[in-house]
């Protein structure tokens, strides 16, 4: 189910995919929802391209840290490549 982002207030919620297209975006969204999985999702920017970089929006999806592992056996599932922790972080 998609939640607002008072839901994230006393966690850090991880990042699991940047959505670049809106088709993308709504199709991974109906997935989340159908499977009764919390995440949620915002508009933001980031940089695209590699000869000429440019910067874009996308739809950044998020879940808790509990619910990562769920999250990327859903998306895996559908066809979705989640995006992996950042291990500088330490993660």
């Amino acid at each position: 189910m998609k939640r607002d982002a008072s839901y994230f207030e006393q966690h850090q919620p991880e990042l699991i995919y940047i959505a670049k297209k809106l088709n993308d975006a709504l199709r991974l969204e109906s997935i989340f929802t159908e499977a009764g999985l919390d995440y949620g999702v915002e508009a933001d920017k980031y940089k695209g391209g590699i000869v000429f970089q440019t910067e874009r929006v996308g739809a950044f999806f998020y879940v808790l840290p509990e619910a990562l592992e769920a999250a990327q056996r859903i998306m895996r599932e559908h066809g979705y490549r989640p995006r992996e922790p950042d291990r500088e972080a330490g993660q």
